[in-house]
């Protein structure tokens, strides 16, 4: 039986949160377990650069972000886990797909149109003001990156779709030119993944720094959970589920009995903060041996460095001769083959 090839990349500009967790890696470390699966996860440094000019920012983003999947399971045994800058053959194929991208394609990427706009809505006289080649070429980077392992699914949010079929639209137009080389990826937008309310009640995220990190310190986690923001309902008065943060957070991490406990306990008016600590609590045993897993691989990035060195010749194994495969199509080979 063919497996189906799965491939996910992590941004290194950010610390995880519980957003990543419930929406992206509890699901794909899950799939790393999936013998029917081939899954690659990767850091995805490069498009770090178009974010963040922030160097130590996105080296430590690279380290945490590594620390967290390893320490939450991931099995790197059965999946490929991997850092994009490793595997070399990444950017040589974007050069290649750029040759055949029509820079019409890329006028249409959701990112550029609304850099463009902010431009325009602050009556810059230049719409392209401050917007870099990188953030232009951003989709062809992602198309290399999923391409390079003719990833049949790439699991996304909504706001990734377009960039899929980007990819899809440019291995099409490589096909066509040169012959059949590339699977057509097909996006899994995950419908029924939970998303995570913040602090301040928004959708959980860096952009609105109203995240809470996995493996903060114990007192530090509390201390965010304690800010989690509720409205003005007393001990004692009922209060609704729907709509609220904490219960939503809880209720991602609890069984269904646990869940139906805490929706009597807000019939029964409980009060806010007893709330707050409840699922503090909760959330900390949820997280304890993986917080400690967490706190052993942080303070030893050589051993995290072997882990990700063992997964690039793994993902090497595989991008290096469907790169010889491109060159050839194209016709960069040896002088002497004539085939």
């Amino acid at each position: 039986m063919t497996k189906q090839i799965v491939l996910t990349g992590i941004t290194t500009t950010g610390t995880p949160h519980l957003g990543n967790y419930v929406g992206a890696i509890q699901p794909a470390i899950a799939a790393s377990h999936d013998s029917n699966v081939q899954a690659f996860y990767f850091l995805a440094d490069y498009h770090a650069l178009i974010k963040c000019q922030d160097p130590a920012h996105v080296h430590l983003s690279s380290r945490e972000i590594a620390a967290t999947w390893l320490a939450l399971g991931l099995d790197t045994e059965n999946a490929v886990f991997y850092r994009q800058t490793d595997v070399p053959e990444i950017t040589e194929l974007t050069w290649v797909l750029s040759c055949v991208t029509a820079k019409g394609l890329m006028n249409r990427s959701h990112a550029y149109k609304a850099a463009v706009a902010d431009n325009e809505e602050k009556g810059e006289s230049d719409p392209d003001k401050g917007i870099t080649m990188g953030l232009f070429n951003y989709p062809i980077l992602m198309a290399a990156d999923i391409l390079m392992f003719n990833a049949n699914r790439v699991p996304v949010g909504k706001d990734q779709i377009q960039h899929i079929e980007m990819a899809r639209d440019i291995a099409g137009r490589f096909n066509h030119i040169y012959g059949k080389t590339f699977v057509l990826p097909e996006a899994v937008v995950g419908e029924d993944s939970a998303v995570l309310s913040g602090l301040d009640g928004r959708k959980m995220s860096k952009s609105y720094n109203n995240t809470i990190p996995i493996f903060l310190p114990e007192k530090k986690f509390r201390k965010l959970i304690m800010k989690i923001k509720t409205n003005s309902l007393e001990p004692g008065q009922p209060k609704q589920t729907e709509g609220c943060t904490l219960f939503s957070i809880y209720r991602a991490f609890a069984t269904d009995s646990q869940v139906e406990d805490v929706r009597q306990l807000y019939a029964d008016g409980i009060a806010w903060g007893e709330m707050k600590q409840l699922l503090f609590e909760h959330l900390n045993n949820h997280f304890m041996d993986a917080r400690k897993r967490y706190d052993e691989l942080i303070q030893q990035p050589d051993n995290i460095e072997n882990i990700l060195q063992q997964g690039a010749d793994k993902a090497r194994s595989y991008s290096i001769p469907l790169l010889k495969q491109v060159r050839q199509a194209v016709g960069i080979k040896a002088l002497a083959d004539t085939g």
